[in-house]
């Protein structure tokens, strides 16, 4: 897989993952999730409407940033079939 992705070349291939792949949950999301009382279904429907960013280069992998007006989440791909919620957040506090 070639990255970065346009935003909404990263929109697809979430979409599908959610459909008919994997994804996870680093430990730091679970911990800022915990922190901010964020569920994994108000994650899950980040990934599904929220609006993808363009790609930004951390920590030696592609990060995409899906912000919808209350919730922010940060995603890697780790493959055409996986990807890892990196960390989340409520916005505007």
């Amino acid at each position: 897989m070639d990255e970065p992705l346009a935003p909404e070349a990263a929109k697809r291939l979430i979409r599908d993952i959610l459909k008919n792949g994997r994804f996870t949950y680093s430990k730091h999301a679970k911990d800022e999730m915990l922190d901010d009382g964020l569920t994994t279904v108000d994650c899950e429907n980040v990934l599904r409407g929220g609006i993808v960013r363009p790609g930004e280069h951390e920590h030696g992998t592609w990060r995409y940033r899906l912000e919808t007006n209350k919730i922010t989440v940060v995603i890697a791909f780790r493959s055409e079939r996986e990807l890892v919620i990196v960390t989340a957040w409520r916005s505007g506090r």
